[in-house]
């Protein structure tokens, strides 16, 4: 069984524990920015390349599956082999696939780029997630959980700025997004470098096919934590695929930075509300936030239905920050519920269930723009996904601890 420990600074290495713990959250950032950063490219390819809604809501997914099947067949690897060889493996692939990028002239390119890059991000997602726990100055599983959904709303949102300001201010708009993304890949796969192993007992590589698995203990907040990522992560992939074409046609322009804006309200507003909800308590955080991500789902709705630019932003704004606070208060209860020797598996289970969510229903909706248009694609996955929020804000309010609880001192939400 692989036991983990707080580290030592390993002979060579130059990073203390606490800057390896900014570094592991920096590259779940840092995954989520460039999952984020094609998104104001795809109506440049589109005009270049000439293909349907579905096969761009297809391009995305397959960074999607990329991530399941790396988790599938690899989600505990660094359990086994360690943080630092996984994660220098999957920022290696991640600078490769940067190149493909650059150099891409078909969408046949796009399909290769983006699968690899989910391999490679669901590599990277599960030993950083990981390392977040082992690493922790206080092993403080809340700090934890604010620290990774932070940095996740953070990352996508300001990888879609970052690219959309550079698609159009810059020259060569296919090429700079990718070089930046480049750069900042090579200084992470620098620091993991000199960072020190948190995995004291390490075996044999094992790349073994696994069904996703929970133990008897953690399932009551993952299942939690899987509505929060259900109601949260199916809007961000709808908004990464399609938003930019909803945004461009509510504010009836083709400026990459305005398209972008709806995304970067969503992401930014999470990453705030976070921040100055991290430490309510986790029932209360996934019961209030949901509602305020029903609320601002339905101004989506109405939005799309009115023709509504401002209540585009209103909806991305209070949706964002509602997603956000409810992300961050199941994934909390879930970090605290996980035990040391099933980390890597727990949370690499939860990533399986995003990617699902980020992945088929924006397939699903890629194929409906066509015949319905795209607003009533929105009005009708908003108002879905508006109802599943609902049902997380009642779930986690059924978890807050009752009168005799609180007088034991004993909170069931953990």
């Amino acid at each position: 069984m692989t036991s983990i420990a707080l580290p030592r600074r390993s002979v060579g290495s130059t990073l203390s524990p606490g800057l390896a713990y900014a570094l592991s959250g920096g590259i779940i950032g840092l995954a989520l920015f460039a999952s984020g950063t094609p998104s104001p490219l795809y109506g440049i390819y589109r005009q270049l390349w000439g293909f349907s809604p579905v096969v761009l809501t297809l391009i995305y997914s397959t960074y999607a599956f990329g991530v399941l099947a790396s988790l599938i067949l690899a989600g505990r690897i660094s359990d086994d082999v360690g943080r630092r060889p996984v994660l220098l493996a999957a920022l290696g692939t991640l600078l490769a696939t940067t190149v493909l990028f650059m150099v891409a002239d078909s969408v046949a390119w796009l399909f290769v780029a983006r699968g690899l890059q989910g391999l490679a991000t669901g590599l990277a997602l599960g030993a950083a997630s990981a390392a977040l726990l082992d690493l922790h100055p206080r092993r403080d599983p809340a700090g934890v959980g604010l620290t990774n959904g932070v940095v996740s709303a953070a990352g996508m949102g300001l990888g879609v700025l970052v690219s959309a300001t550079l698609v159009e201010l810059l020259p060569a708009p296919r090429v700079l997004p990718y070089v930046l993304l480049f750069a900042l890949f090579a200084i992470a796969f620098a620091g993991v470098w000199r960072m020190p192993e948190p995995v004291r007992e390490r075996g044999a590589l094992r790349l073994t096919p696994q069904r996703p698995s929970v133990p008897a203990a953690v399932r009551r907040p993952f299942f939690l934590a899987g509505l929060a990522v259900i109601s949260s992560w199916s809007v961000g992939g709808l908004f990464l695929s399609l938003g930019p074409q909803l945004s461009a046609s509510l504010f009836h322009t083709d400026n990459h930075l305005v398209s972008g804006v709806s995304i970067f309200a969503l992401a930014g507003s999470a990453a705030i509300a976070q921040l100055a909800f991290g430490r309510a308590a986790p029932w209360a955080s996934a019961s209030g936030g949901s509602i305020a991500l029903a609320a601002g789902l339905l101004l989506i709705v109405g939005a799309a239905s009115a023709e509504s630019s401002a209540l585009l932003l209103a909806g991305s704004v209070v949706g964002g920050a509602g997603f956000g606070v409810a992300f961050l208060g199941a994934l909390r209860a879930l970090s605290v519920a996980i035990p040391n020797e099933h980390r890597a598996a727990v949370m690499s289970a939860f990533y399986v269930v995003a990617y699902l969510s980020i992945s088929l229903p924006t397939v699903l909706a890629g194929v409906l723009v066509t015949p319905l248009g795209l607003e009533a694609t929105f009005e009708i996955f908003g108002s879905v996904l508006a109802g599943v929020a609902l049902i997380l804000a009642f779930e986690a309010w059924r978890t807050r601890p009752t009168r005799r609880a609180l007088e034991l001192g004993y909170d069931i939400a953990r």
